[in-house]
């Protein structure tokens, strides 16, 4: 076997799976608190829903901005004053002392986590090359399973001895400490880290060489009109309908229809995630190994196994399979993330990473911020305060469906979209 190098590309890697799982903890605590938040406020189902998606109203905005100033000034000042803004907003969270209030504090967070992920993005691609870039993705999206899989055990711990509030005041912290980390560790040009080897430049070159040869003179329309690009949109938007409605509802799922108390209901809200960390990591290394020339029925056949666990979870009476069916449908949800995002990733030219991954998630994120509002206004709840997510639940299924329909139109076999 041959040894094992640490390289800037591995350093880069670590870095922004820390910076994706401190945002992921500081916007999934949102829904594990919120059941409690909405006693407190006195909110109905759907302004539930809506102070969920208000965050995403903020998010969606500015992933192409976000993608935009990463290109044009470097993702470090980009990713360093996200979550310097985000964090502060995280604080304010705890302010909060209205439904007005609320909604306008989740806005402002949204924007500042909105401008990060291009940023990430771009730095994978500016320190990895495009054959380990599928890998590197994957593993950095696994934090979209780990931060919902930990916000519920974190959440609940310190709810149950101080408030929702302290929440809110202490994800703050870790925040800026990763900012100061990211400002000292990611530079925007390799060649200016203390320490790389001449032989990780001199692969990072030679993956670069092999590109578009102007990327970074085409224009946002030209952008948009990459086929990579406008089909990954469709195909987040989809997909994120599915993952998102899930996500957020299921802590409110369980207490509200399951009856569940505090502590079982984290517990279980958790476990799914914990599955999807694991399928995210092993899509990651299917879809740049076995599956490299079928990324299409991978997508294709995840998706619809995510939407007959969703059925099943919901549909069952036995509890011991609803946790079962429930931690599968998590699995299957985090491996339709990773390969989607991934596809893009793997063949855009690393100039226009930022533009480009900015349009592609702003599809996901539009899914984000209506789906949870539209769960919200499915959802019904009878005389003895129980609700009802037969129609929620089937929206979600539909969504998974269209998704796999969408990824049909992508080329199966060579490297293009």
């Amino acid at each position: 076997m041959s040894q094992f190098n640490w390289k800037g590309q591995h350093t880069a890697l670590v870095v922004v799976f820390t910076v994706w799982m401190v945002s992921y903890l500081d916007r999934m605590v949102m829904s594990t608190a919120i059941p409690y938040i909405a006693k407190d406020f006195s909110l109905s189902a759907p302004e539930m829903g809506i102070v969920m998606s208000a965050f995403f109203a903020g998010y969606a905005l500015c992933q192409i901005p976000g993608g935009i100033l990463s290109d044009r000034f470097g993702a470090r000042k980009v990713l360093v004053f996200a979550i310097v803004w985000w964090s502060i907003f995280t604080f304010i969270t705890g302010w909060a002392g209205s439904l007005m209030g609320l909604l306008i504090i989740r806005l402002l967070f949204g924007i500042g986590e909105g401008i990060g992920p291009a940023a990430t993005w771009k730095t994978l691609a500016v320190w990895t090359p495009a054959s380990k870039r599928g890998k590197a993705n994957s593993i950095m999206l696994s934090t979209n399973s780990l931060g919902p899989a930990i916000a519920p055990l974190f959440v609940v711990g310190i709810m149950a001895y101080w408030g929702w509030q302290t929440v809110f005041y202490a994800l703050a912290i870790p925040g800026l400490l990763v900012a100061v980390w990211v400002w000292f560790s990611l530079p925007d040009n390799p060649a200016d880290k203390k320490g790389i080897s001449p032989e990780e430049l001199a692969e990072l070159a030679a993956d670069h060489a092999g590109g578009n040869s102007n990327p970074a003179e085409l224009t946002f329309f030209q952008v948009v009109a990459q086929p990579a690009v406008w089909k990954s949109f469709l195909l987040l938007l989809c997909g994120n309908t599915a993952v998102w409605g899930y996500m957020a509802w299921l802590p409110t799922y369980l207490v509200k229809n399951r009856g569940m108390e505090m502590l079982q209901m984290g517990i279980t809200a958790s476990l799914p995630f914990f599955a999807g960390f694991i399928g995210a990591i092993v899509t990651g290394y299917l879809i740049d190994g076995i599956f490299k020339n079928y990324r299409v029925s991978f997508v294709v056949v995840v998706q619809l196994l995510m939407a007959t666990f969703l059925y099943l979870m919901y549909n069952t009476t036995d509890p011991s399979l609803l946790i079962v069916f429930n931690i599968i449908t998590g699995f299957f949800c985090f491996c339709c993330m990773a390969v989607t995002f991934s596809m893009p990733m793997m063949i855009l030219p690393r100039e226009i990473v930022g533009r480009a991954m900015g349009i592609v998630n702003t599809g996901g994120q539009l899914a984000a911020f209506t789906a949870p509002i539209i769960m919200g206004f499915l959802i019904v709840t009878d005389a003895a305060g129980k609700q009802h997510y037969d129609a929620a639940y089937a929206y979600l299924c539909f969504a998974n469906i269209a998704a796999a329909i969408v990824v049909l139109f992508f080329n199966s076999r060579k490297k293009t979209a």
